[in-house]
């Protein structure tokens, strides 16, 4: 197995406590609002709190496809949610798991930065390729943009 560590942050212009809202304590209940592609997300162990496992399931095209999403960790006072990706066919072969630590800092002017450190547990020698890495990062700071977007466009949420 190994490992290939990726870390990138991503501003956005709404306040911590308000994005870790969304995007963590929520998130599955108003990601599949959201985002097209997911068509609900699901407990199916635990209430939330770390070791909870959700599924996701989505729909792209013509398939539907499911991972299996871990809480490794939460921390509302300094807004850092980690979890990982453990398994599901939406899961890529080559993976055994991807794991994410998100942090929630104060940015420029009453806005936010996600700092994410990501791991990819790669199955046997598999490599990742730069497009792949690059992608994986696109999908993360798309999310934050479209939460982003909802939250400006519903001050009450």
């Amino acid at each position: 197995m190994g490992v290939v560590t990726q870390e990138y942050a991503t501003p956005a212009a709404v306040p911590p406590a308000r994005l870790f809202k969304a995007m963590s304590l929520d998130f599955h209940n108003l990601f599949p609002k959201i985002v097209d592609i997911i068509q609900s997300i699901e407990f199916t162990e635990g209430s939330g709190g770390a070791g909870t496992i959700k599924k996701l399931t989505t729909i792209e095209g013509d398939k539907t496809k499911y991972v299996l999403h871990r809480v490794d960790a939460i921390d509302e006072v300094n807004f850092v949610y980690n979890f990982s990706i453990i398994g599901g066919t939406g899961l890529a072969d080559n993976l055994e798991k991807v794991s994410f630590e998100s942090k929630l800092v104060e940015g420029p002017n009453g806005g936010s930065i996600r700092k994410v450190h990501v791991q990819y547990f790669t199955k046997g020698d598999a490599k990742l390729s730069e497009e792949e890495l690059k992608a994986g990062q696109a999908k993360v700071e798309g999310l934050v943009k479209l939460v982003e977007g909802y939250l400006l466009a519903n001050p009450d949420y």
